[in-house]
């Protein structure tokens, strides 16, 4: 089967066009799960304020907490929808991807605005769960940990082939090293979390 064009551009294979579209699916389900449970949560708290959602373990992890709190509305609507949206959407694109449809650039930059808005609006709602509401969501947090390797896999690859302005370099240095930034996202968020958040280890 013949390489994609931008398949020949890209070492190592994981940022090859085959590779992102499973990367893009694999991150999009598992979002998807998230924000599903989400949903059905929130809607529970609809139907019975005193409800007791399923993730409400303690003081410090509680999705009833977090979705009390005016962040969980930012845009005037549960957040949740955007999920239930977006993730949706980013499964078509996968299966889009795995197709081998020769996509155009300027889909290839869509999904890239639409991966920078998802991992920016998540950077926003870590920090004001974990330094405003002081409370954590566990649902949130794998809608977290799903977007942050979605947004870096995207990256790297438009940066990879070009589609993204970049010179050599960077392209080499982002095809090769993509997984470190994944790393050290992880390994931030998870610090603040233990360090705003002692007692939920230490009782």
């Amino acid at each position: 089967m013949a390489l994609h064009p931008t398949d020949q551009l890209i070492r190592p294979r994981v940022a090859s066009t085959r590779s992102v579209g499973l990367w893009l699916l694999l991150t999009s389900v598992i979002g998807a799960v998230a924000s599903g449970l989400l949903m059905y949560e929130r809607i529970q708290l609809w139907q019975d304020a005193d409800y007791t959602t399923a993730c409400d373990i303690n003081p410090w992890v509680s999705c009833g907490l977090v979705m009390d709190s005016w962040q969980a509305s930012s845009f005037g609507f549960p957040n949740i929808f955007l999920g239930v949206i977006g993730f949706p959407m980013a499964i078509l694109v996968a299966v889009t991807i795995l197709g081998r449809v020769q996509l155009p650039r300027w889909y290839w930059l869509g999904l890239q605005a639409g991966v920078t808005f998802a991992l920016a609006f998540c950077i926003w709602l870590w920090s004001q769960a974990v330094f405003v509401i002081g409370a954590l969501c566990p649902y949130c947090m794998v809608v977290w940990a799903a977007v942050i390797p979605m947004f870096v896999i995207v990256t790297a690859r438009n940066i990879a082939t070009g589609a993204l302005p970049a010179g050599p370099g960077l392209q080499k240095f982002s095809a090769d090293w993509w997984w470190v930034f994944i790393v050290l996202i992880y390994l931030v968020v998870l610090g603040s979390i233990i360090v705003q958040f002692p007692q939920a280890f230490t009782g």
